[in-house]
């Protein structure tokens, strides 16, 4: 019998099995030949996706000739070899190791209901009790997201591979000799005193549950299970939801384009904000004797709190109101565009149909372009450099494209705790003998990882960058051809970049003269260099600029265009791409179709109907010209679709005056959150995991979200919503979205003829029907037909510009729009953590994330902290220009001197309430990467509640 599913143009090996004549392909192993042509042969200590040990020996075989069984997951076929998985020797040893295993894990089903130990056992006919047991082994309690029972480890180091090899962790490991031989983290620490990130890949590859949810949620099988993506960061992980009665029970990877199988903490544990509480379950109206107070802003607001500020409503009565406060503003001024008096925060955490929902509701209910969304916070001065330079925002390359660099620059970014498992393939590559060069003031995590770490000085990016750039031009280091073919203004550059000398930038940047050719010299010779950046980038008021060097190292050295080149800003929420796609930005239509663009508006007119010259030519204000109009009372109502700007925006103090001060605020969310908290109409939404839609990546693939669970009371879908306040405004829409965000396979209704519509305005998604999106579940654009795969790689040829060239941009060093001084002598960094997301409004409201990170700390480096009279855990008083906040210290020796990093997921010491909202004039982002502090020991009036 031959086998038929080979790959097409490999030559096959052909060999016998168990009598019968079979083919592999070249480097397949016997377990995996045995496994295609139907053969079950016991196997432990393999795994999918993992490297095969052949250490338990479950799954040996017998080789004619050969005087010893060989294990068959780890040995390859050669032509004419005669294999037996199922001869009597073969059999007895399996059953035998199967047996040996079972001395010392009897009772593996109850901890896993499909222990794979347990179906071998039944397969091969062994039976606990032939051997004498173990003493067992002490449960670790101490994780709140894990339990290991040791008793069940059968030490087939699964867990280890996947810990050290996969996720590049290094955490696990296996200690002691012989009989005493057992799994340990770290030093034999126990679980939760380890470095464990709680990824929780030790867990989903161990086959007898001795590493497994503290929930028990392994005990027994799952009523249904639904595959889906992961709603927090921008590497869009696909999953699958176990869920029993309606509630998601546990999580697993499941091998989508971006992650193979992998997670992190949040992706695998941080699901049940969904079943919270605190969950919004009825529409609220304000009060009227319930006055906003900005001052008052909570994190969360006790039940008799929500009923002194708010009362119950019906869906009906709550979408009238808040239409007719909208009206209300309309009727009440005549100006209109970016004086108009209404404007509305979209959604990077929703899926795209929403965000396509949003912006078509403010653009034609309203006549006005002021809507945006958290790009504007994160990526707008990148967005905004590519536009100029390359005529597109996307990234160029997916970030799995490390695997074929030979050179990684990592930029003002943290991945490691911002997309965890984009950090593996990182790590991953590194170990292949990728060299990563980590720039970052702060020494992260893939430090040790790196082959060098640039910690410069803060807000001294340009100068580090035009440094590189010197070495490369006035070395001979470029791409003369490509220079020549595909870019535009090398010589302005070049003479722009005479002043930057590395030795001129050293004093500037921290980092010494020959460190800096050394680095710009490895980048150049590469084969294949690849730049990555976050938002280390592009949060300052010369982010802009910081984009447009990395953007002019990529283009002088012809790195792009290539797998394993190019240039990728690192995408912070799960759907930030999807929602700028979609047109969530005030200056742009769907697809970045300028709104200057008359053909743009026009086609934008033909497909939703509108009048000729309906939609106006003048851009829109952004999110912090937005509160700032609302503080000088320019824009009178807000319409927010699940953002948290009163913990998000800059000068948060600032922020929550302008929303306290609007006329009429309506918000669409899951929780009360503390934007909610001053609202006149709060419309409880649905979860993630309660909708149906499309999200796309931070390497620009499109991936079906589907509903898993039902959504909690009469919390309703925000597509739905957005319809019906635009049918009560109006517009006359007739989608027919479904209120519990179901989706039906019909692309003439509901969310797919959201889609659809979508599509037709968007020519990077013009292949990608609602129904092929259905069928392949992820499609990377740009995608022109429906044949086309799709293009992870773009701008091989050229780029989307009148010319068909790149143009190089030159930046001047400017330093930060507020710098130390005496009154504030040091800098404040804030950002991110592994287990919390964004303003925390849905990780804090997860039991795992929360008890792993349940409060806010400051980071000070530990000779600052001596300096400053503060000792780990003591309570300091960071102040700035704007505001203040008490918090316990956190050492931490990657820090910089006099510098502190506060990450901004925690109400009760609010990061924002100290940054400044000083705007890069270009992107229009705010410098929330520095601002000038103080920092001294505080005396609290009480102990915190975070302590």
């Amino acid at each position: 019998m031959k086998t038929n599913d080979l790959p097409d143009n490999v030559a096959p090996i052909a060999f016998t099995l168990n009598g019968r004549a079979v083919e592999a392909a070249p480097g397949e192993t016997l377990l995996k030949a045995a496994q295609r042509a139907g053969v079950a042969v016991p196997h432990l200590c393999h795994k999918d996706g993992l490297r095969s040990p052949g250490n338990c020996r479950a799954c040996v075989v017998e080789i004619e000739g050969e005087r010893v069984l060989a294990p068959s997951c780890c040995r390859a076929p050669t032509p004419g070899m005669v294999v037996s998985t199922d001869s009597p020797r073969a059999a007895a040893a399996q059953k035998t190791v199967l047996e040996l295993l079972l001395s010392d894990a009897p009772d593996t089903a109850a901890l896993k209901f499909d222990s794979e130990l347990a179906h071998w056992a039944d397969v091969t006919g062994a039976r606990a009790g032939r051997f004498p047991t173990r003493a067992a082994a002490v449960q670790d309690l101490s994780h709140p997201a894990m339990a290991v029972n040791l008793d069940a480890c059968i030490q087939c180091t699964r867990c280890i591979r996947a810990c050290r090899e996969t996720q590049g962790n290094d955490v696990l490991g296996l200690a002691f000799r012989g009989g005493h031989a057992q799994i340990v983290f770290d030093q034999n620490d126990p679980m939760g005193a380890s470095t464990c990130v709680a990824c929780g890949e030790c867990v989903q590859v161990c086959p007898t549950g001795a590493i497994a949810p503290a929930n028990g949620a392994y005990a027994k099988a799952s009523q249904k299970q639904v595959d889906s993506v992961c709603p927090f960061c921008g590497v869009g992980c696909q999953l699958t939801y176990h869920v029993t009665d309606e509630k998601i029970e546990h999580v697993e990877g499941i091998a989508g384009p971006a992650n193979e199988g992998r997670l992190c903490v949040k992706g695998r544990f941080g699901f049940d904000y969904a079943h919270s509480p605190e969950r919004l379950t009825r529409p609220l109206i304000r009060r009227a004797d319930a006055p906003k107070d900005p001052h008052a802003v909570m994190r969360r607001l006790s039940p008799e709190k929500v009923r002194e500020l708010f009362r119950e409503a019906s869906w009906d009565e709550a979408l009238d109101v808040a239409a007719q406060g909208f009206q209300r503003a309309m009727a009440a001024t005549t100006a209109r565009g970016r004086q108009g008096p209404v404007a509305g925060f979209g959604s990077a955490k929703g899926t795209n149909e929403e965000a396509y929902l949003f912006q078509k509701l403010i653009r034609t209910a309203f006549d006005t372009h002021n809507v945006d969304h958290c790009t504007r916070l994160c990526h707008a001065s990148s967005v905004a450099a590519l536009m100029e330079g390359l005529g597109s925002a996307v990234v160029t390359n997916p970030l799995r494209d490390v695997q074929y660099a030979d050179f990684v620059l990592l930029i003002g970014a943290n991945p490691a705790q911002n997309h965890p498992v984009g950090a593996t393939w990182i790590k991953n590559a590194v170990k292949k003998g990728m060299k990563l060069v980590l720039a970052d003031p702060r020494r992260t995590e893939l430090a040790r990882h790196s082959w060098k770490h640039l910690g410069f000085k803060s807000g001294t990016d340009v100068a580090l960058l035009n440094a590189l750039l010197h070495t490369i031009v006035f070395e001979g280091l470029t791409d003369p051809a490509y220079i020549e073919a595909h870019t535009l203004d090398f010589a302005q550059l070049k003479a722009h970049l005479v002043d930057f000398s590395p030795e001129a930038m050293a004093p500037v940047c921290g980092i010494d003269a020959t460190t800096l050719r050394e680095v710009a010299r490895a980048y150049a010779t590469a084969k294949n260099a690849m730049i990555l950046w976050g938002m280390g980038i592009s949060q300052h008021t010369h982010g802009t600029d910081n984009a447009r060097c990395l953007i002019a190292l990529s283009l002088i050295t012809g790195q792009i265009g290539r797998p394993g080149t190019g240039l990728h800003p690192l995408r912070g929420q799960n759907n930030v791409q999807g929602a700028s796609d979609a047109g969530l930005i005030p200056m742009v239509l769907p697809d970045y179709q300028k709104v200057g663009d008359t053909q743009a508006r026009e086609k934008a007119e033909r497909l939703w109907n509108l009048a000729p010259g309906t939609l106006g030519s003048e851009a829109g204000l952004t999110v912090v010209e937005i509160i700032d109009a609302a503080h000088r009372r320019e824009i009178r109502a807000m319409l927010i679709q699940g953002e948290n700007p009163a913990m998000s925006d800059p000068d948060a103090t600032h922020a929550r005056e302008a929303l306290a001060g609007l006329d009429h605020l309506v918000v669409q969310d899951i929780f009360l959150t503390e934007t909610a908290s001053l609202a006149d109409v709060v419309l409880p939404a649905t979860a993630w995991p309660e909708k149906t839609g499309s999200v796309t990546n931070t390497d620009r693939c499109v991936q079906l979200g589907r509903k898993a669970v039902r959504a909690p009371g009469e919390a309703m879908a925000d597509a739905w919503i957005t319809e019906q306040l635009a049918r009560r405004l109006g517009l006359g829409w007739t989608y027919g979205v479904a209120a519990d965000g179901s989706a039906t396979a019909d692309a003439n209704s509901g969310i797919g003829a959201v889609f659809e519509e979508m599509r037709a305005m968007m020519p990077s998604i013009a292949g990608l029907s609602w129904a092929r999106l259905q069928r392949e579940g992820a499609v990377t654009y740009p995608v022109s037909s429906e044949n086309d795969p799709g293009q992870p790689v773009v701008f091989i040829g050229g780029f989307p510009t009148a010319s068909g060239r790149a143009t190089l941009v030159g930046a001047s060093v400017t330093p930060p729009a507020e710098v130390p001084d005496a009154s504030f002598p040091m800098v404040l960094i804030t950002g991110r953590q592994l287990e919390h997301w964004h303003t925390g409004s849905m990780t804090r409201r997860s039991e795992v994330l929360d008890a792993l990170e349940p409060g806010p700390v400051v980071s000070l480096h530990t000779t600052t902290a001596q300096r400053l009279g503060l000792k780990a855990g003591a309570l300091a008083q960071v102040r700035s220009r704007r505001g203040e906040v008490a918090l316990p210290v956190r050492l931490d020796d990657g820090m910089p001197l006099d510098t502190a990093f506060i990450p901004f997921a925690y109400a009760e010491a609010a990061a924002n309430l100290l940054t400044n909202p000083a705007l890069d004039p270009v992107g229009k982002i705010a410098e929330l990467k520095y601002c000038a502090v103080d920092v001294r020991p505080a005396v609290p009036t009480q102990e915190p509640a975070w302590v």
